[in-house]
């Protein structure tokens, strides 16, 4: 595997290189660290300034030093045997830079912090996070937990979710994790909008009929989902949770700590359109642990033709 993780020595970033360490990668996995720093004439956050401050050669010169520790400390942490690791300090927009830098490099994975306020770049989800997992042209693992004791895998039937599915079946680290495959039917009662009481009852029973269909279908597709996974060798249970989907997927996740979330996504560009249209952006922004958002792409398809024939020695 190709795994670039971007690091700008925050908590954060630490979290999120710490948990890297420490997941079974196959041998061979290769590892490309990068710092970004903002271009020159933003550093005093006036890029518009004709000419930069006199003290800006020494303030470059001392975040380039950071960036060099930062990446050193990166590169000792996740080096071992059966390892290649590179690194790079990045210029530029620390968002466009990290995908510009993953598409170069062919990437299998992005893996950052979720929120970052080290001197290097701002990684604050809602800006360069959520960039990076719209942009990206490979799945994106944010981190908020060093580590990872099992899988919630939501699943809505999207090709999203199966672009997403395929990944936890074919990539190795995750087939010790145990998964919960967790499907949401919305049952919302209808509002009783003044309508007149035979009209509301006819309402109600046609809801009913609806609800049971979308539970009976819900449930059916957690199972065979789990089913799927199960056949590749992973610990799989379904679950059938009813509500607002982002919020139960959160809290589902609450209920098990160093949990990671997995969601899919469309792939259509903008973050409000991930899978499940705003819940997965609910999701990511809310869920108290770490999210791998895998997009629906065609770099994403080659990457897991890739994993599967490679996962043993790759």
């Amino acid at each position: 595997m190709r795994v670039l993780f971007a690091t700008d020595g925050s908590r954060s970033a630490d979290r999120a290189r710490d948990l890297v360490a420490r997941l079974p990668w196959p041998d061979g996995t290769r590892f490309c660290i990068v710092a970004a720093l903002e271009p020159r004439g933003e550093l005093f956050g006036a890029p518009w300034l004709t000419a930069a401050p006199a003290e800006i050669d020494s303030v470059e010169s001392e975040l380039l030093r950071h960036a060099d520790v930062t990446l050193d400390d990166a590169e000792r942490t996740l080096g071992g045997p059966s390892r290649t690791v590179e690194r790079l300090t990045l210029r530029g927009r620390p968002a466009s830079a990290i995908v510009e830098e993953a598409r170069a490099w062919a990437a299998d994975l992005v893996v950052l912090g979720s929120r970052g306020h080290g001197p290097i770049a701002s990684m604050v989800l809602g800006s360069v996070s959520a960039e990076v997992v719209d942009q990206a042209p490979c799945p994106v693992l944010v981190v908020r937990d060093a580590e990872i004791a099992s899988v919630v895998f939501a699943e809505d039937g999207s090709p999203g979710a199966a672009r997403a599915a395929r990944v936890l079946r074919t990539w190795p680290i995750f087939h010790d994790l145990p998964v919960d495959v967790v499907s949401v039917a919305e049952t919302a009662v209808p509002w009783n909008a003044g309508m007149a009481a035979g009209l509301y009852d006819e309402v109600m029973a046609s809801y009913v009929h609806d609800v049971d269909a979308a539970r009976e279908g819900t449930r059916a597709l957690a199972h065979r989902s789990a089913n799927q996974l199960q056949l590749a060798g992973i610990a799989a249970v379904p679950h059938l949770l009813e509500g607002d989907p982002a919020q139960e997927i959160v809290e589902f996740a609450r209920a098990r700590p160093h949990s990671l979330v997995v969601v899919g996504t469309r792939g259509h560009g903008g973050i409000a359109r991930l899978v499940l249209g705003s819940v997965a952006r609910n999701v990511l922004l809310h869920a108290p642990s770490s999210v791998l958002v895998v997009r629906e792409t065609l770099g994403a398809a080659r990457t897991e033709a890739r994993d599967v024939v490679t996962s043993g020695t790759a």
